[in-house]
This record gives C-alpha cells, sequence and structure tokens, in this order.
C-alpha cells in the first residue's frame, strides 16, 4: 500500500488534471469513504498551494527569501570587515605609539616633518602586520589614524570643510555641525570617551593648559585661532563636551562683510574713518554674533605705524600689522597659582608703551583698567563685550566696573564710560544664521544721570523676512551727524557728509 504523502500527491495531480502515470496506476489507491476524502482534502489542498507557490509565483518569494538570506550575509560580512579593521587600527595605532613615542608630542619638531615620519611609520607597520588589507581598506585605516595622530580624530575633516564655521561635540558619539548657518548632525563618533579625552588633551597641551577632574573646563584654541572650549566629567554628564569655534584661514575683510551683507560700503567706509580718528569703540552682540570678526576688521584700518598691544583669554585675533604684541590671559596652575587675568594683562599693557590697546574680550573687572585707559590718553582702543542692544552695553559695562569691587557711585562710573567710550557697533546674529551689523551709535554725554546714545546707523528691519526666512533688511543712516567729527578732525580724519544722508541709501 502506498503512503499518504503519494496518495495525496495522486489526488493533487487529478484535481490538476494531470495524467496518472504507471506507477500512479500501479499505486492507485482504493476509493476512500466520504469522510477521509473530505478530512483528507484540506492537506491536500495546502500541499497544492504550497507546489503552485513553489512552481509559479512562489518563486518571487523564494528569490526574496534567498535575497534576504544573502543580505544577512553581506550584512554580517561587512560587520565582521568593519570589525576587523578597527583592530588593525587599534593594533596598528598602538604599535606607531611604541615606535614613535615622545616625538609625536615634541614642539621643536617641524610639521612636516612629523607629518613624514608618522606616514612612513604607519607604512612599515601595516607592511609587517600578518592581517592582509585591500588597497581601499589600507588607504582607509591609513588616513583614519593619521587624523587621529596627526589631526583630530573624526572631527578632523570638518575642521578642513570652509563651510563649516562651528563643530560641537556633546560626548564620544554625538557630533553637530553649524553649516552655512544651520545646526545639523554629522555622522561620525568617536570610538570611546577615552579617544575624545586624547583629542581634547592634544589641543589644551600644544599651549600649556591642562583639562582634568581639578580644572575640568578649559579654554584654548588651534594653532589657525580657532576658539575651543572643553568641558569633561564630572561637569559634563554624559561625557566630554568640546566646541570649536572656527575661524577663516584667510582672514575676512570688510569686502567681505559687504558680500555677505553684514554692512554696506558707505558703513564699512565711516568705521575706518572712525578707526583712523582714533575714536573708543565698543563692538557689542550676542553669542557667535560674529563680534571677533568684526573685531579683526576693524583692526586693519589702524595704521601700520602704530604700536597695538592686544589682550585675549586665547589668542585670535589675526592682525596684519608688523608692530603687533600679542598677550595672552594664563589660568592658575594645578595648586591654584600663577593665574594672570586679563585684567592683570590691562594694567601692565600701560607700560608697554600702546599707541592702540585692543582687548578680545571685555568680561569681568577689567572693564574698569580698560575704562582708565581710554581716558587717559589711549584713544583708538578697541573691545568686545556680550549684550543685547546698545544701551545693555553700557549698562553691562557699568556692571563689571563694580565687580572691581571699587566703592563707586553710579555716576561717577557713568560719567567715566561717557567719556571714555565714543562709539558702539552692535551686532546681532539672525535666526537665518546670518550676522549683521545692527547699530552703529554714539555715545553722547550725561544728561542728569543718564548717558545720552543716538543711533548714527540703525538696522531697517521693514523688508521683512522671505520665504526661507532670512531677513530682507539693510542698514542705513538715521540722517543725525555725530559730534565726535570734531574729535575726529584732531586726527586730520574727515568724512563726507553726505554719507549720513538718508536718500544716499
Amino acid at each position: 500500500m502506498s503512503s499518504l504523502r503519494d496518495r495525496l500527491a495522486a489526488a493533487a495531480r487529478e484535481q490538476n488534471g494531470d495524467a496518472p502515470t504507471d506507477a500512479d496506476a500501479t499505486d492507485a489507491p482504493a476509493p476512500m469513504p466520504t469522510h477521509q476524502a473530505a478530512a483528507a482534502a484540506p492537506a491536500g489542498g495546502q500541499d497544492l498551494a504550497a507546489r503552485r507557490a513553489a512552481s509559479s509565483g512562489g518563486s518571487n518569494g523564494s528569490t526574496q527569501d534567498e535575497q534576504r538570506g544573502s543580505g544577512r550575509r553581506l550584512t554580517g560580512a561587512a560587520k565582521t570587515q568593519t570589525d576587523k579593521i578597527e583592530e588593525i587600527k587599534a593594533q596598528v595605532h598602538t604599535e606607531l605609539l611604541n615606535e614613535l613615542g615622545p616625538q609625536l608630542y615634541d614642539a621643536d619638531m617641524e610639521q612636516a616633518d612629523l607629518e613624514s615620519r608618522v606616514r612612513a611609520t604607519l607604512q612599515d607597520v601595516l607592511a609587517a602586520s600578518d592581517r592582509p588589507l585591500s588597497t581601499v581598506d589600507r588607504a582607509r585605516v591609513i588616513q583614519e589614524i593619521s587624523d587621529d595622530i596627526l589631526g583630530y580624530g573624526p572631527i578632523d575633516i570638518f575642521l578642513r570643510d570652509p563651510d563649516v564655521s562651528e563643530v560641537m561635540v556633546n560626548g564620544p558619539d554625538m557630533v553637530f555641525l553649524e553649516k552655512n548657518g544651520q545646526l545639523m548632525q554629522a555622522e561620525a563618533r568617536f570610538g570611546s570617551e577615552a579617544h575624545l579625552r586624547r583629542t581634547i588633551d592634544k589641543i589644551v597641551s600644544r599651549i600649556g593648559r591642562r583639562v582634568d577632574e581639578s580644572s575640568p573646563m578649559v579654554d584654548a584654541r588651534l594653532p589657525d585661532g580657532s576658539r575651543v572650549n572643553a568641558v569633561i566629567p564630572p561637569l559634563a554628564i554624559d561625557g566630554s563636551s568640546l566646541t570649536i569655534r572656527k575661524f577663516s584661514k584667510d582672514p575676512l575683510t570688510w569686502r567681505d562683510l559687504v558680500r555677505f551683507g553684514s554692512i554696506s560700503e558707505r558703513t564699512a567706509e565711516f568705521l575706518d574713518a572712525c578707526v583712523r580718528g582714533r575714536l573708543n569703540i565698543i563692538v557689542s552682540g550676542s553669542t557667535g554674533a560674529g563680534k571677533t570678526t568684526t573685531l579683526n576688521v576693524l583692526s586693519d584700518w589702524i595704521p601700520g605705524d602704530e604700536r597695538i598691544v592686544t589682550i585675549e583669554d586665547a589668542a585670535e585675533l589675526q592682525l596684519k600689522q608688523e608692530h603687533v604684541v600679542r598677550l595672552e590671559s594664563r589660568p592658575s596652575n594645578i595648586e591654584g597659582k600663577g593665574a594672570v587675568t586679563i585684567r592683570d594683562l590691562v594694567k601692565n599693557s600701560l607700560r608697554m608703551r600702546p599707541d592702540r590697546i585692543v582687548v578680545g574680550e571685555v568680561r569681568d573687572a577689567s572693564a574698569l583698567d580698560m575704562l582708565q585707559a581710554m581716558n587717559t590718553g589711549h584713544d583708538g582702543s578697541i573691545c568686545t563685550l556680550h549684550s543685547n542692544g546698545p544701551r545693555d552695553t553700557l549698562a553691562r559695562l557699568e556692571t563689571m566696573v563694580l565687580m572691581a569691587g571699587m566703592d563707586l557711585p553710579i555716576r561717577a562710573i557713568r560719567e567715566q564710560v561717557a567719556s571714555a567710550v565714543d562709539l558702539v557697533v552692535h551686532q546681532t546674529r539672525f535666526k537665518d544664521g546670518a550676522r549683521r551689523i545692527t547699530h552703529i551709535t554714539e555715545v553722547e554725554r550725561m544728561e542728569g544721570d543718564v548717558i545720552t546714545l543716538q543711533d548714527i546707523f540703525a538696522y531697517d528691519h521693514g523688508a521683512g523676512f522671505d520665504r526661507e526666512g532670512r531677513s530682507q533688511g539693510t542698514l542705513r543712516p538715521t540722517g543725525l551727524r555725530p559730534k565726535f567729527l570734531e574729535k575726529m578732525a584732531y586726527s586730520n580724519v574727515t568724512v563726507d557728509p553726505m554719507i549720513f544722508a538718508e536718500d544716499r541709501f
């Protein structure tokens, strides 16, 4: 007697209309009772459906299953290859450190010489490895290890990108960029918290700074002047935080600011005259508004025959004049001693026979010493300050003078401010990422207990915004002529009165 499987197969062929074979005739089953046939029918139907799927439409399902299986095998193979490369990178990285050792951190070695040694040693280590790599994988390993040893690991590519203005690392697994004025997350990550810490240590150690549990915050700079801030645990809860604000390798000029729409040509002409006319200028604005860039542009107009002393927390200014003395503050050492503040440097700069004092940022009691310098013959000084507007700029200046601990009446402080400061250049960062100078304001005199201000140029928001959120406004003159034109005349600098005419814009 044939098996149940053979009987069901024969029943299925009969339903399809297939002629029975000899074997089927020989093994043909005896007629089944009605109740058995009824019980067997579902099984035969299921087998028929399975066979039809396998012979016709089911071939696509089989192909899809094969593709899914192939995809899983490819994914597994890719993961295995990635793990292999990461393992080789770790091995080569360790051997490279053992080979070169302290040469990697030798401050006296030229960068080009260090790069050639690292790449030569890297080739030797890879050649001696018993784990073969394809040409593409070898190039990838060389590039990534070179970036890690010579550069700044996975963020090195963003630091080389001219369209990226800021790099923000929120722990080893999350990197954000500011590109063309907009924030976006980058497809990059550090291998571990230790990897991120090595990168931070490399940056800060090159300028003699340190960051550890006893000093978990640090301000530093890259060799090109880009500003660096780092915060490590325990202050940074989710892993070390690294923020790098990039500066252009070629410092921006006033023509660049005109091209970007930050200022107009007439405004640039007026500011040029103000700098040459030795006015004391404060550049104000919020964080990321572009104050340092504007300060650089203003400093370009300082005559080359003057002695300039720059004072900064981390040296960022890129002055083109030859006679420049650059001073940088210093934090305390591990024992809490040896700190040199901005205020100390401002005091010391007065003994250095400066024609101009340029302070990167006034944020504490150094405001008092800066006002003293402006009021004691050091005209033409320039500094930056955080604020939300010209009036707020003067209020913050008063507050910081009070931080010096001097028991001075508010009126005396305001008289000092009104006498020292001639011009406030206020800058704003709009929601579309654009940075614009929105106020050029004259500081006039005291009227009662209030310092009077007069806008010479003000940003006109009347044109509104376009569909992309870009501001359509421009910086326009108010029609008022500043009273400090007489002071500028003492320096033999004159200004075309038509600059202030409203109908010229």
